[in-house]
This record gives C-alpha cells, structure tokens and sequence, in this order.
C-alpha cells in the first residue's frame, strides 16, 4: 500500500489549464452557428449574448493554452478535464439561454440537458421560444452528442498518448482505430455525414428545413430535444418523418467505430459485431414488449400500437427521448418495458446513454460462467467468453463497478423524489431517464418541479453522461492533494 501511494500522482494545476485552454479555443467555434442563427433571424438580443459568450470563451482559452507544456497527461487529469469541460459548457449557455425568459434554475437545467444530450425540459412550452433558442438546444445536443473531447483531439490536441487518454476519457472506448487523432477526426466527418443524410431526408418527408436541422442534430446524437412541445407527434410529415428521426437514433445508438470500420471497407467486422447484433435485438425486444402492453394490456388498436410500439421501443433503448405518446398515461407495465430499455441505452462507444449493451451482455456471460462452476469440476477452469474472445477480469470489474454505480445513483436519486411525495414508478422512470440521458418523462419534470429536485436531475444527468466513475476520481482527495510529477 506504502509503494502504490509513492507511486500515484496528484494532477498538475498547469497541465489542466493549457488542455481546458484548447478546449475553450474549439469551443468558441463550435459556439459561432447560433450567433449566425440569431443574427440571420434579426434576434438581435440573442445574438448579442451568444457572442459575447464565443467571445469570452475564446479569450479565456487564448491565454490558458501559451503554456509551452507538451508532456504526457495523466489518467486522473484526463478525467478531471472531461469533467471540467462538461460543467463549463453546461455553465456558459445559461446567460444567452435567460434571454427567453427562463429562470436562472430553468436555465441551468436546459443547458444541462442539452449539453448531457438527454433532452428533459422544464419550460411550459417551446413553441413561443426563438428560432435561435431551439437551434442552440439542438446544437448543444449535437455537441454533446460527440463530444468536445472529439472535438478537441481532432483539430488541436497532437498525437500521442495525451491524445488517446482524453479520447478514452470522452466515452469512445471502442478499440481505436489507426491513429487516435486520425481516428478522431475521421468519427467527426462520419458523424457530421450522419447528420447531413438526416436531414435531407428529414427534409424530404416534411418539408421544413429548419425542423429538420434540429430534430437530425437532436436524434443523430440521441438528444430528442424537438422544436414542438408535442415531440415528434406534431412534426410536419407525419409517420414517415417518424420513422426517419428514429432511424437516425438507431444510428446514433450504434458505436461510431463500426462506420469507420464500414468506411475501411472492413465489412466483415461489421457483420460481426457483437455490439450491433446487440443493439438490434435489444431495440426489437424492446419494441415488441412495448407492442404487447399497448395492444393487450390498454387496448390500443392494432396498426396505432404497432407504429407507437415501435416510435417508443427505439426512442428508449437508444435513448434519444423523442415521444409520439403521451407516456404518463401509460400502464406501469410499459412504463416498466421503457425503464428497462432506457436503463440499458445503446452501444458501447456510440452517443447513446444508459449502462450500455455491451456491459449488460459481460454481465449475462459472468452469471452464465458462475452457473456453469456448479457443474464441473473444482479444478476445472472456467472463464467467460464474449464474441469469441475471452473477457479479462479488468474488463468484468469495470462493467460490474459502472452499472452497479449507475444503480446506486439511480436509488439516491428515486428516494429523494419518493421523500418529496411523488409516485414510486413515476418517480424511477423519470431519474432512470435523467440517468441513462434519455428525455423521456412522465411529467415529472416540469417548471414546477422544485429547485432541489432539478438540482437532482441535472446531477443524474452529468454523472450518466460521464458514467459516474470519472466525478468520483473528480472527488478523490488524493486526485488534487499528494506527489505530482515533474512538468516536462
């Protein structure tokens, strides 16, 4: 114990501010659309605040990144910055997003929301709101969807294990592929193609190009922040503008590296993908056992349970959070189908929340080993494979430890709403929702809903999109205070 606490090292002060300087610098870009949106549509109050905020942003990070250090990041500062970078962006949104009239709290749970990309809201309406509030929602998701990290390692961070750690720590945790910002920027044209192709044909099912930005932004990137109060209900086009958005949230969910994989012409890869057979088949169960409580258990008619069924199966389980039904009014049964999907979310490495389908199947593959032990000998060896490929036990630890910490903060958060009165269900599908950043609500989440309790949710929705491990190693005393190493 003596040896490993000589040999751990507390972050360097330098080292975070010259990273969360370059950090700013591509931040301040990525913050020019909605000023461009705003100044288009002559809001020029908004334009104003989302300029001075580029601005601000951009200074900071000018006089943060002069430092000269060019040595390796360590693992607990990666983490911090991925922290640092989340509640700075989170933070600086709120001042242009109370030039709609939201209230401080309102604010900062919006800009949480959406740079989370889970999409819950506690404005009474969207539809009065400003062509460059919606846009920047959307945006932030798409942003989120990502990643600033992404971002940053694509276009400013060099090559190299600094590289590679904040890759890691931004939640790409596919095998990378080639170079780390190779790799990088090649996710970031992937991704921006992605969004391209929803939103033409967005367009082409409902005919309002501005909708279709925003909902391709909001779904590509599993966010379901939508310009209607009714969600994708009342988009223009009907069904088949339905259909789209969830198309392009079931690319979301699906882990960015098998596109580039795809792009390599590696199709054999694809083909057999553990986690793309998964997402799949855990998307259609999800669909049907949603189908069967809408049509046997509420008597829903047929062709609507069908199309409903499978509208809500997807938006669940790949956490996007668009919503063509009222859910609150919904048999506990589906609302319990929708808990489980929201809780398992999407791909391991895509941008979808939730404990992620690849830790449930390392799950399944450990209780089935622990199983099979009673059967055979006692010096018979027994280890759990996944994929063909033998699961190592850092790899059991990890999914074990984030799904059960993701548990533990989902009860933290259920008993504090059940202290406040609310009802049990309604209460777990709602921070199961914050927590796997899906958006879904059972109308919970409101400008009613009291100040403590928005607090909760906004913390739900950091620590599931940071899958809670990284703010613990945020919190550890021994992260800030001990050794440091020299700077190089």
């Amino acid at each position: 114990m003596r040896q490993a606490a000589e040999l751990s090292y507390a972050i360097r002060l330098r080292v975070l501010l010259k990273y969360f300087g370059q950090y700013c610098l591509v931040l301040a870009i990525l913050l020019l659309p909605p000023v461009l949106v705003a100044a288009l549509n002559v809001e020029w109050m908004a334009a104003t605040r989302y300029g001075l905020v580029a601005l601000t942003v951009a200074t900071l990070g000018g006089v943060l990144s002069q430092d000269r250090f060019s040595g390796r990041v360590q693992k607990n500062e990666a983490m911090v910055l991925v922290v640092g970078v989340f509640l700075f962006t989170s933070a600086v949104m709120v001042y242009p997003f109370m030039a709609e009239g939201l209230e401080l709290s309102d604010a900062c749970f919006e800009s949480v929301s959406g740079c989370t990309t889970t999409g819950l809201s506690t404005t009474r309406t969207v539809e009065d709101k400003s062509v460059s509030f919606l846009f920047a929602r959307a945006w932030m998701q798409w942003i989120g969807g990502l990643g600033v990290v992404v971002f940053s390692v694509a276009l400013v961070v060099h090559p190299g294990v600094t590289a590679k750690r904040l890759m890691m720590m931004g939640g790409d945790q596919e095998s990378l592929v080639g170079n780390t910002t190779t790799h990088a920027r090649r996710t970031l044209v992937i991704y921006t193609m992605m969004t391209v192709v929803a939103i033409i044909g967005l367009a082409v099912t409902s005919g309002n190009l501005f909708e279709s930005v925003a909902y391709a932004c909001a779904a590509v990137s599993t966010g379901g922040f939508a310009p209607r109060d009714s969600s994708l209900a009342g988009v223009s086009g009907g069904w088949p503008t339905w259909v789209m958005a969830s198309l392009a949230c079931l690319a979301g969910a699906i882990p960015l590296v098998l596109y580039e994989r795809a792009y390599q012409g590696d199709f054999r890869y694809v083909a057999k993908s553990m986690q793309l057979r998964a997402v799949l088949a855990f998307t259609g169960v999800a669909c049907m056992a949603t189908f069967a409580c809408l049509w046997l258990l509420q008597d829903t008619p047929l062709k609507s349970a069908l199309l409903q069924a499978t509208m809500m199966g997807i938006s669940a389980q790949t956490t996007a959070g668009f919503s063509v039904v009222d859910v609150t009014h919904r048999h506990p049964v589906t609302k319990l189908v929708l808990i489980a999907a929201m809780f398992i979310g999407g791909g391991l490495g895509s941008t979808a929340g939730g404990v992620k389908v690849w830790r449930v199947l390392v799950g399944w593959q450990l209780f089935g080993s622990l199983i099979s032990r009673t059967c055979t000998s006692p010096h018979a060896v027994s280890n759990p494979h996944l994929a063909g490929q033998r699961l190592e036990e850092g790899e059991i630890n990890e999914a074990a430890i984030i799904v059960g910490l993701y548990a533990v903060v989902i009860f933290l958060s259920w008993t504090t709403f059940v202290a406040f009165a609310y009802d049990p269900l309604d209460a777990l599908f709602e921070v199961v929702s914050a927590t796997g950043t899906v958006g879904l609500s059972t109308g919970i989440t409101s400008i009613d809903l009291p100040v403590p309790l928005k607090t909760v949710l906004c913390c739900d929705m950091l620590l599931g999109r940071l899958e809670v491990f990284v703010f613990l190693v945020a919190l550890y005393p021994k992260t800030w205070f001990g050794n440091r190493t020299e700077l190089t």
